[in-house]
């Protein structure tokens, strides 16, 4: 499969709150990948200053860290800190304690197993659709 026949492993959740950035990040993210999540951050912002995300990892198998720009990991970081209040991160692995040591930041992250998706739609006063 070539990059142009590539599925993206950012995808959206459609839920019941327009301040709720959900998506399902599915096998290897790459630096496409990243950039992309990125820009629907930067779009959702522009809507909703103050918002809450929801991202549920299935099958993940890594982040290509390194190959993404300084530049945007510093722009993409200091975007959440600015407009994310709540997160809930679904699966694993559970990268949250490792997220706060690099984004020492008012948002609340919270872990849940992939058995507990009920919870964290509930922290978060959501549903998906």
């Amino acid at each position: 499969m070539n990059s142009l026949e590539a599925v993206p492993a950012i995808r959206r959740i459609d839920t019941d709150r327009d301040d709720l950035f959900a998506i399902d990040v599915v096998g290897h993210v790459s630096p496409m990948d990243a950039e992309n999540l990125f820009g629907l951050l930067e779009a959702a912002y522009l809507l909703h200053p103050r918002l809450d995300a929801l991202v549920r990892l299935i099958d993940h198998d890594g982040v290509d860290w390194r190959e993404i720009s300084e530049d945007t990991l510093r722009q993409g970081f200091a975007g959440a800190v600015d407009h994310i209040g709540r997160c809930a991160a679904i699966g694993e692995p559970d990268w949250t304690t490792a997220a706060l040591r690099v984004l020492p930041s008012p948002i609340e992250l919270r872990h849940f197993d992939t058995g507990d998706q009920i919870e964290a739609w509930r922290w978060l006063a959501a549903r998906e659709l």
